[in-house]
């Protein structure tokens, strides 16, 4: 009985290890959201950065970025992201006047979001005068 008790334990505690392995993706904007504020069509183009690193210890992989109507996704990290590397995405929305509340979302390896699906939000609104 203690031998398995003791084998209980080691694979617990390995698992917990090996759990914590892997890319793990932080962005810069506060909980993954830009928030545009208010803006005039005519005094802004509408491109934003999302700046992010990998903390984690193995290499992260973006796969793909799926934005939704009214969002262009510019340019993404095209190389794979070292550990204590950074990389940015960067975004256009197509100012049409109104409230902007847009999601970004990002398919990676990274482990510290469910299946490397990360949601990332833009708001604010567009004025046109």
């Amino acid at each position: 009985m203690k031998k398995i008790a003791t084998l209980i334990a080691i694979l617990l505690f390995s698992s917990i290890g090996f759990a914590q392995k892997g890319a793990k993706i932080e962005f810069k904007a506060n909980n993954n959201t830009i928030d545009y504020g208010t803006i005039n069509k005519q005094k802004d183009n509408g491109i934003r950065s999302f700046e992010y690193t990998n903390t984690g210890d193995a290499p992260l992989i973006i796969y793909s970025i799926q934005s939704t109507a009214s969002c262009t996704v510019l340019s993404k990290q095209n190389e794979t992201v070292l550990p204590g590397k950074s990389g940015k995405i960067e975004i256009k929305y197509n100012m049409v006047p109104g409230p902007i509340r847009k999601t970004i979302t990002v398919e990676s390896n990274a482990i510290n979001y469910d299946d490397g699906r990360i949601p990332l939000k833009i708001k604010g609104e567009v004025t046109s005068l």
